[in-house]
């Protein structure tokens, strides 16, 4: 841990920073699964599923530079490198070499599904560590990850 004036205690900010690199490996690869779908749909509903993937992408970037300053506020190091990240990371893999719209929409459902379950948790456990300032962060990337997974499984129903 770095050095900081920050009055929370070290034990304390060490866990957090521990939890919240976790997600952040979550978060990057999230980001990199609607990367890969907006890069690759074809189908009918191309343009609107191209275009939800890039704000998927684009909410996703958002969290994951708020949760990496975080770390950093708090004394830690914010890895992002694909090479830190893939072996940490426990979303699904995300499959290579599907293009239908259903098929994206099903796989990063999965992963959005994967990272709400996982955000929720930490949520709790950043909130009884002490850390309701992590614990909001936490809250808003679950909301928005119920929101976009909202948005994704919403093409997978049929009436």
């Amino acid at each position: 841990m770095n050095p900081t004036k920050n009055n929370m205690p070290l034990e304390l900010r060490s866990r957090v920073c521990d939890l919240m690199s976790e997600r952040l490996a979550d978060l990057i690869d999230l980001r990199t699964h609607a990367k890969q779908a907006h890069w690759n749909v074809k189908g009918p509903n191309f343009i609107a599923l191209h275009k939800l993937f890039d704000e998927v992408s684009e909410a996703m970037e958002e969290h994951v530079d708020t949760l990496a300053e975080r770390i950093v506020m708090l004394g830690g190091s914010a890895n992002g490198t694909v090479q830190s990240v893939a072996p940490r990371t426990t979303l699904p893999v995300y499959p290579l070499g599907i293009t239908s719209g259903y098929d994206h929409c099903d796989a990063l459902s999965s992963s959005l599904a994967s990272l709400g379950k996982l955000v929720r948790e930490a949520i709790d456990v950043s909130d009884e560590a002490g850390d309701a300032d992590t614990a909001d962060i936490f809250t808003a990337i679950s909301r928005s990850a119920d929101l976009y997974l909202w948005f994704v499984e919403s093409h997978l129903q049929t009436s």
